[in-house]
């Protein structure tokens, strides 16, 4: 179905620098990311709210705020998002809150007429054995990964409720899934973070404190692909501006890495020295998670940053607020 707005057909272009623009989500790794970019792009009416100022689950007050604003551009970068431990741990509420989040932003963005939506999922989302490098088109032709399932229908959900405001009402809203991704305000804690902040954590904690050894879950073996969130805001803009189609984008390098050789890389960017352990009792997750970017090249974008440049970055913010990160 041909997308418009107010019944004119729609082309991507420039977005209006004076509108306003809602980051949901704009205290997270990936809104902060966001907001830096839209503002450095010279976008003057970025906004957000804080989870402590509005309740992304509570209905009434997200119509509200979003009746009160009236964005005329949208990115839903809100989630509880959490490791493999997290995820299998706390299902529920993974499944939930996600769900609800979604439900009322994508609702309240089509009850004030928001013209621009992008949804923001999860590589997740893709079947555990999906062929490698996974395209957009993998996408429900298997079966999740168990340890992150929930989190992972929930994303789907919202994909599909991007693409079905698209059919029943012609909006050019579009959705995006990011590889794994990492940068400053990420998630540090030791039990609710990623891979790559966790790795961060435990590695410097360990040269600062001159242990030893550390432990990691699993193999090493799984393969992953990382991409720096200032990278992944660019690519947001540049999508908003450059892409529409009903299909998710896939969001990545092209290129992936062991969980062994990340975990020798910010080793040595810490100034670890010891010995690095690997606990084969706990789980490896996907064996490997690759995406293919070929959608995302043909609509004009790369990644940037190098996963050796990105990490030194990320440790050195890491260490400059270690005293107040979330974690």
């Amino acid at each position: 179905m041909t997308t418009a707005v107010d019944g004119v057909e729609y082309t991507p272009g420039e977005l209006d620098r004076d509108a306003t623009f809602y980051v949901a989500g704009h205290r997270g790794l990936v809104g902060s990311a966001i907001v830096r970019k839209l503002q450095a792009s010279g976008f003057g009416n970025v906004v957000g709210k804080t989870s402590a100022e509005l309740d992304l689950k509570d209905r009434d007050a997200v119509f509200a705020y979003v009746g009160e604003t009236r964005p005329k551009y949208v990115v839903l970068a809100a989630a509880k998002v959490g490791g493999i431990l997290a995820n299998s741990t706390y299902p529920v509420d993974f499944l939930s809150d996600n769900m609800r989040i979604q439900v009322n932003v994508l609702d309240a963005a089509l009850a004030n007429d928001v013209e621009r939506v992008l949804f923001l999922g999860s590589s997740c989302i893709y079947p555990k054995f999906a062929e490698q490098p996974i395209r957009e088109d993998s996408l429900l032709t298997g079966h999740l990964e168990p340890t992150n399932d929930a989190y992972a229908i929930a994303k789907i959900a919202g994909i599909l409720q991007t693409q079905a405001v698209r059919r029943q009402y012609g909006l050019p809203w579009i959705s995006a899934m990011p590889t794994n991704l990492y940068g400053p305000n990420d998630n540090f804690s030791p039990t609710g973070s990623h891979v790559l902040p966790a790795l961060i954590r435990r590695y410097d904690e360990a040269a600062t404190s001159g242990a030893e050894s550390v432990t990691n879950w699993g193999t090493g073996t799984p393969r992953r692909e990382f991409l720096h969130a200032d990278d992944m805001a660019d690519a947001c803009l540049h999508l908003m501006e450059h892409y529409d189609g009903p299909d998710q984008v896939n969001v990545g390098t092209g290129s992936d890495v062991t969980i062994r050789e990340i975990a020798d890389t910010i080793a040595r960017v810490t100034g670890f020295t010891g010995e690095t352990r690997w606990d084969t009792s706990k789980p490896d997750g996907t064996p490997q998670k690759l995406l293919d970017v070929s959608k995302l090249a043909d609509a004009g974008w790369r990644a940037k940053i190098s996963l050796e440049e990105g990490m030194e970055r990320t440790v050195r913010w890491y260490r400059d607020h270690v005293g107040t990160i979330r974690g």
